[in-house]
């Protein structure tokens, strides 16, 4: 497509904001997917779940800054900054939100929030380029989309603060408002080690449409290739000197995910296990399917390589499907890049399935509802309570605030905030004064303890006594 088509076909670079009931769609979208995942956040913590230590962890973090402690982070293990475990200062931004606020669910809500801010600013693209109705079924698409509802159903993740930033810096490119996209994508970098690999490739992205539409205007192109050495930067930076430095052990803690330079020696087998097994070319499809095809129209669909190819080329199988937190940068870039395609194919000879992408968009993220998170809501078996959720928070109250525990997964999220909490499998944890465990924890994988307390005494070196033993779960203080 010639340069002066692609300018014809791209929103203006001043952009005329929304005024009458074209800006309460924004509004409306990003409220309902507030509601949405609130609801089920909520219906999750009345259940008493726990999908992982993650959130945790987490939790422990936040509060850990609203404390002055820096990045502690126990439940790693003793003294443990998480800082040397994934780069992700942006975090900090939770100290004080903790600190009114102190519980594990504040983390849950946070996370709802940033979903919710980055599908209202995404419908606000696609209204002011499409108009109302089809703006308006991109963005919901975007919210029901398969890789948000898996990144809340496993809990906080610092990647949901990496969602508005994408949809912000990518949305501001396509209407060529250069500067403006390379500060929002600039601080992604402090999400995590690796959205900086997605930094570096926007920013090409950015060089390359500015040098075909700024009208020889050199400065966005410079201020495309400075982004792109800015992710880059931080990313190498990040894994070669400062969480090396921060761990424990003196090295990257994932550095065994990936293989580079196996990739690099054997590029064919490379090439083909981006696909191999099935699950990887599911979760390929999907992706596809999610932008409605016509998302390959869009050099912005490039921006997703990065973190599909990393996952693809793990060993780490549970990279490779569509479950967990993993796919849920990958959503803002295809929807914003579904846009960008539709709009560079309307006028032309596919210009009837651009024109009904976004409402196909729509269904796909509908028809990938059942079975999913979402679905939760309208089955009723998902409101009954948990049967020991009584016990549950008598357990809870039992141990004394600010007193230490170690705890297997149950109870980990609710003890956190009262207690300083470590993890029962971690080697080298002093004794805590405290030991929760569930006989019936999905933590163990055996067989779990019979003799809690002197479980305890072996692990610890020092002896304990029974609290409580209620429904399977065991309270033992220890002794003096």
């Amino acid at each position: 497509m010639p340069a002066t088509a692609l300018r014809r076909a791209a929103p203006p670079a001043h952009p005329v904001p929304l005024t009458g009931r074209a800006r309460l769609v924004p509004l409306g979208v990003g409220l309902l997917v507030l509601v949405l995942y609130s609801w089920w956040s909520l219906l999750q913590w009345h259940r008493w779940e726990v999908p992982s230590w993650d959130l945790a962890i987490f939790t422990q973090l936040a509060r850990s800054y609203a404390a002055g402690d820096g990045p502690i982070v126990h439940i790693k293990g003793h003294g443990a900054n998480l800082l040397g475990d994934h780069f992700h200062p942006v975090l900090v931004l939770l100290g004080p939100v903790y600190a009114l606020f102190p519980s594990a669910l504040t983390l849950l809500v946070v996370q709802d929030v940033l979903v919710a801010i980055s599908a209202g600013a995404l419908t606000g693209f696609a209204v002011r380029a499409l108009g109302t109705g089809p703006g308006a079924a991109l963005g919901l698409a975007y919210g029901l989309s398969f890789g948000l509802q898996a990144a809340v159903a496993v809990q906080f993740h610092e990647v949901a603060f990496a969602l508005p930033l994408l949809v912000l810096a990518l949305g501001c490119l396509l209407e060529r408002r250069w500067t403006a996209a390379a500060l929002w994508a600039a601080p992604i970098v402090f999400v995590k080690e690796d959205p900086g690999v997605t930094v570096a490739v926007l920013g090409l992205v950015l060089a390359w449409r500015a040098h075909r539409e700024a009208d020889g205007e050199r400065r966005p192109v410079v201020l495309g290739f400075a982004l792109s050495a800015w992710g880059a930067a931080w990313s190498l930076l990040a894994v070669t000197v400062v969480l090396p430095a921060l761990s424990r052990d003196g090295r990257f803690a994932y550095a065994d995910r990936l293989d580079l330079a196996a990739a690099a020696a054997d590029p064919v087998g490379a090439l083909v296990s981006l696909v191999v097994p099935g699950q990887k070319a599911l979760t390929w499809l999907t992706v596809l399917a999610v932008g409605a095809v016509v998302v390959v129209r869009s050099p912005l669909a490039l921006v997703a390589l990065p973190t599909l190819i990393w996952r693809m080329l793990s060993p780490n199988h549970g990279y490779w499907g569509t479950g967990w937190h993993y796919s849920a940068v990958l959503m803002p870039i295809v929807l914003v890049a579904l846009l960008d395609a539709v709009l560079r194919l309307r006028g032309g000879r596919l210009s009837r399935p651009a024109h009904a992408a976004p409402a196909l968009a729509l269904v796909v993220a509908l028809l990938l509802v059942p079975g999913r998170p979402l679905a939760d809501l309208v089955d009723p078996a998902a409101y009954r309570p948990d049967p020991r959720a009584d016990a549950k928070a008598a357990v809870v109250a039992a141990v004394p605030e600010g007193a230490s525990v170690a705890t297997d997964l149950t109870l980990l999220h609710h003890l956190v905030p009262r207690a300083q909490v470590h993890w029962v499998g971690s080697e080298g944890d002093p004794a805590p004064e405290y030991v929760v465990i569930d006989r019936h924890g999905a933590a163990w994988g055996g067989d779990p303890p019979v003799d809690v307390a002197d479980w305890a005494r072996q692990r610890y070196g020092t002896g304990y006594i029974e609290m409580r033993d209620e429904e399977h779960l065991v309270v033992v203080r220890r002794r003096g």
